[in-house]
């Protein structure tokens, strides 16, 4: 899998300009996915004429968002955390800030939030956005405020809609037939679980409480089971089918978390990331993720593990069902090195998201409906 370049044609029907910003739209992904769409402008602006221009073109942008899966907003004056949601604000986003996710994440304003407390070795499989969730976000924003200094770091995109159609067909009627249940083990207010092996933040960080009955009260408006464990531990089951259709094309689309808490995920990705990256960091990662993983399939059942995936019924999902899932997914890949001020407006319906590993500064935000 190669790197998108920024070499690029300019899509018909994508006039976005006005008077006071014009414009360029065009396509980034050489394959011809169109996958994301990126607009620039053709001359210098400001925040202000830049609130204006979304605001005079929020329909067409979030047409864009729908019709391409994802626009890239690049070369604009987007600096801060508080200038994001501005934007976002004009875009006629209603953002939300009840996040149900595993990704660590520090808010930064009430509503825009630091992506990801990962340390920069680890990477991000791809995913749609709480997709284990009866009422997953719409729409997801990032934007980058500081960017890597090299390769790495970047948050590639993946049309989910190309993934059901390429995945082995045998493979996807098991899927199809027996849906995916999510488990989650979590830490109580005392400290992380005994089994908290990825290092997942404690129950009441994640739920903003320590209330156990409003914990209970939101695991049932939500739609996850969920089960009070020894020593304050919580566990979390979700269970939901592993395709659906887009809401508003009506297009199937793989959405589910399998390939991200899958036991073999961390081993499936280095393995990929290290023939893309060809240092010796990522072969030892590599091999330390094989070590781990067979270590807690030694040590605990799938429900104690602090994540694991598994078929609908609870039976195991054969690591070879996932690496062909894994293969379908970086098939279809799209990889683009972040630049200061960045926005990247993604269909969580369509579209995935993930991150590569880095070293050095980053920093990416993220915003969502």
């Amino acid at each position: 899998m190669n790197p998108v370049t920024d070499e690029a044609t300019s899509p018909q029907g994508t006039d976005l300009s006005t008077a006071q910003v014009p414009v360029r739209a065009r396509t980034i992904d050489p394959r011809g996915a169109g996958l994301p769409l990126c607009i620039e402008p053709t001359a210098a602006t400001d925040p202000e004429a830049l609130l204006s221009w979304v605001g005079a073109q929020k329909e067409r942008l979030s047409a864009a968002i729908l019709q391409h899966g994802a626009v890239l907003l690049r070369g604009f004056p987007i600096h801060t955390p508080q200038v994001f949601e501005s934007v976002l604000r004009a875009l006629g986003v209603e953002l939300k800030n009840d996040y149900q996710g595993t990704s660590p994440r520090n808010a930064v304003t009430q509503y825009i939030f630091n992506a990801s407390e990962l340390p920069g070795y680890y990477p991000i499989p791809q995913h749609c956005e709480m997709s284990f969730l009866r009422s997953p976000p719409r729409r997801l924003f990032f934007c980058c405020l500081s960017a890597p200094q090299s390769f790495g770091g970047e948050t590639p995109l993946c049309d989910f809609r190309a993934v059901y159609r390429d995945l082995d067909p045998q493979v996807r009627s098991r899927f199809e037939a027996r849906g995916v249940m999510i488990v989650r083990n979590y830490g109580g207010p005392e400290g992380g679980g005994r089994f908290d092996l990825w290092q997942l933040k404690p129950w009441h960080d994640i739920f903003g409480t320590t209330d156990r009955a409003a914990v209970e009260k939101k695991c049932q408006e939500i739609g996850q089971e969920f089960r009070w464990l020894p020593d304050g531990r919580l566990r979390l089951i979700n269970r939901s089918d592993a395709c659906l259709r887009h809401p508003q094309t009506g297009e199937w689309v793989w959405f589910n978390h399998s390939q991200v808490f899958h036991l073999s995920s961390a081993e499936g990705e280095y393995r990929r990331i290290a023939a893309r990256l060809p240092e010796l960091r990522y072969h030892l990662l590599r091999a330390v993720a094989h070590l781990g993983a067979t270590y807690k399939k030694w040590r605990l059942t799938d429900d104690e593990q602090a994540m694991q995936a598994l078929f609908g019924d609870g039976s195991p999902i054969p690591d070879a069902d996932m690496e062909q899932v894994r293969e379908a997914i970086w098939k279809n890949l799209v990889v683009t090195r972040w630049r200061l001020g960045d926005v990247v407006m993604i269909d969580n319906f369509g579209v995935s998201h993930g991150r590569l590993p880095y070293h050095g500064p980053r920093r990416v935000v993220v915003g969502w409906e």
